[in-house]
């Protein structure tokens, strides 16, 4: 399954997922008000009879009761989804994670963040963040709205008992959940459970409150009863709907775990890997059972369940044996003893570079095709070819990425352009706006920077995007305004140097949420200036970009004018802001019609990837270096 047939299938059970469970709390509705109703009609002093369950049943009674029902629903879901709306750091510091320190000497700390460093360039996507729970099970879990703000939760029982192959498993079984569009999915069903168990939190108050001995003696006859009944209605009520909610949501989960752990076969092309985590999951004394007090609320995030389960039909993951079986045919059964709490460090890898490989030529419109199909599909050689990329790259500049002052003078070294008139400008406007900890380090930097090759910055500004995430509120606008200072002084922003400066400001801020109702027949202004900037980057004769925009146009089924003159900055943001509205079907021939222009030779170059790829993910289609079978190009960060 493709990427944009993943997301689009991932909205698709979203709808229908939200469709049955609206059924549901409807159900759920038409039962608590009549509860309601009663209980009213008893508190008004009526007795049982003939008549009182059709003063219950009056019309307008019902429907003012059905509405304060909705009303409550609607708020407990409401008030869940702003308290997540920070995305995956919101669920990792609800389970009681803390954010791992990018500059950590623990060795195991250390092999985590590599890992997943090495897994998010290979996809093509920023690094998220990363929390370690301190929980001696085998568990992990990934969560978040968009891309732009995943957060990776690992405990520290799968750090420290798993070895590095199996470790990176269970990793890209969470980028799979990523990249297939389940974590959306996810924290949606939280929200929308989390409303219905408000019912039956208000039932568990008035029953403790109308069997409370000081609250009681006042109470007398039928009220008293009413507001008893009215307690226990809608507790049963309220957890029998978040009874029919887990059954909803655990069905999708198991189903969704057995693609993760497939796909991690996919990318790391290392059954053993995952294979072997579960392995130790099964035979491990704890298992997958989380500590953290709303581990049950999340458990069909985690790599495993979490939580025990009182049914299969309730169980949010499959059987571990199940899911071993299906990634290790030939498994005889046996499970390892637990080994001992590992020790182990980074290995350095030998510098090597890409060689010949990204000059292979592929022909006209092939290229395009192996792009879209390799977009959220990293392989293992993307994930090799980071690890080199990874261990190319100066470690001063490195180590700079994972320290937050280091992080900004790095951004800011990357962002300035390269004509001197814009340097020397914005060097000086840096003297007045930055702090003098991230001048001094930028002045130590330079001799690093000005040796980058075609093809590190990207990575380099992926790296860091955790760090400046961490930034506090006066740092982060400090950081902002110094953007802002650095682009208006380039006296010829280039394409490659908006497109980075875009993909810091949404990594760091998150991506504005757009409704996707757009088709690529309603963009032909944004698609033209967008296609003529990136067909004047990868054509050297302007003849044949306007060739490029004019066949692609016919292709696209679009009327597409060349825009000859160098787009402004403000011109691209522009032409983004509608083109993030294109519905999720029309992306793939527009990432399509990006590459065709990029490609004037049939090749990509290190820095028409770096431009193809931080477009692409603005777009939300997080793009691999490879094309698979098609053979290496050099596209992308890795």
């Amino acid at each position: 399954m493709d990427f944009f047939t993943a997301q689009d299938r991932a909205r698709r059970l979203t709808g229908r997922l939200i469709l049955l469970l609206a059924l549901a709390i409807v159900v759920l509705i038409g039962i608590t008000s009549l509860v309601v109703a009663l209980a009213v009609v008893f508190l008004d002093g009526a007795s049982f009879t003939g008549e009182t369950l059709a003063r219950a049943l009056q019309p307008q009674l019902l429907a003012g009761v059905a509405m304060v029902v909705i009303l409550v629903v609607g708020l407990g879901s409401l008030i869940r989804h702003l308290q997540l709306r920070a995305g995956g750091s919101a669920v990792a510091e609800a389970l009681g994670g803390r954010s791992l320190n990018l500059e950590t000497r623990d060795a195991n700390e250390r092999r985590l963040l590599n890992v997943v460093e090495e897994m998010a360039i290979a996809s093509g996507m920023p690094v998220p963040l990363v929390y370690l729970l301190e929980d001696p099970a085998i568990n992990a879990f990934a969560a978040g709205h968009e891309l732009d703000d995943v957060a990776i939760g690992v405990t520290r029982g799968a750090i420290e008992t798993l070895d590095r192959d199996q470790l990176q498993g269970v990793i890209a079984h969470e980028f799979s959940h990523i990249l297939h569009g389940d974590m959306r999915l996810n924290l949606r069903l939280v929200a929308l459970l989390h409303g219905i168990v408000v019912i039956g939190l208000i039932g568990r108050m008035l029953l403790h409150a109308s069997t409370s001995g000081r609250r009681t003696r006042s109470r007398k006859g039928g009220g008293h009863v009413a507001v008893l009944g009215l307690g226990a209605g809608l507790m049963v009520v309220g957890y029998a709907g978040t009874l029919c909610g887990n059954l909803i949501k655990a069905a999708v989960s198991r189903q969704r775990e057995f693609l993760a752990d497939a796909s991690a076969v996919q990318y790391t092309r290392n059954p053993e890997g995952i294979g072997g985590a579960l392995k130790l999951l099964a035979a491990h004394r704890l298992g997958s059972r989380l500590l953290a007090s709303q581990a049950a609320e999340f458990s069909h995030l985690y790599f495993g369940s979490g939580v025990r389960s009182l049914s299969r039909l309730t169980a949010t993951h499959p059987p571990v044996t199940a899911r071993i079986q299906r990634v290790l045919p030939h498994w005889d059964g046996s499970l390892p003893p637990a080994p001992p709490v590992r020790s182990t460090r980074r290995q350095a890898e030998p510098a090597s570079s890409d060689g010949g490989q990204g000059g292979e030529r592929l022909a006209a419109g092939a290229l395009a095709a192996a792009v879209v199909a390799s977009v959220g599909r990293p392989s293992s050689e993307d994930i090799a070819r980071a690890r080199r990329r990874l261990g190319e790259i100066d470690a001063r500049l490195f180590e700079s990425a994972h320290e937050p002052f280091a992080a900004r003078a790095l951004v800011y070294g990357i962002l300035m352009g390269a004509d001197p008139r814009s340097r020397e400008a914005q060097r000086d406007a840096l003297q007045g706006q930055a702090l003098p900890e991230v001048l001094a380090e930028l002045k130590t930097l330079e001799a690093p920077l000005s040796r980058l090759t075609p093809g590190q910055r990207l990575p380099l500004i992926e790296l860091a995007l955790p760090a400046l995430r961490q930034l506090s509120t006066a740092q982060h606008a400090r950081f902002q305004a110094c953007l802002r200072r650095l682009m208006a002084l380039e006296v010829h922003a280039g394409a490659l140097q908006w497109a980075l400066h875009r993909l810091v400001v949404q990594g760091i801020e998150g991506a504005r949420r757009a409704r996707r109702d757009r088709h690529l027949a309603d963009l032909g202004g944004p698609l033209s200036l967008l296609l003529s900037t990136l067909a004047r980057a990868g054509q050297q004769d302007e003849g044949q970009a306007r060739a490029a925009v004019e066949r692609l146009g016919s292709v696209l089924g679009v009327p597409l004018d060349f825009v000859g003159e160098p787009a402004l900055a403000s011109d691209l943001d522009w032409a983004m802001a509608r083109l993030v509205r294109l519905v999720q079907a029309e992306r793939a021939p527009l990432l399509a019609a990006m590459t065709c222009c990029v490609e004037h030779d049939g090749r990509i170059a290190p820095e028409e990837g770096e431009l193809l790829s931080a477009v692409a993910w603005t777009l939300g289609c997080p793009l691999p270096s490879t094309q698979g079978a098609a053979g290496q190009t050099g596209v992308g960060s890795a």
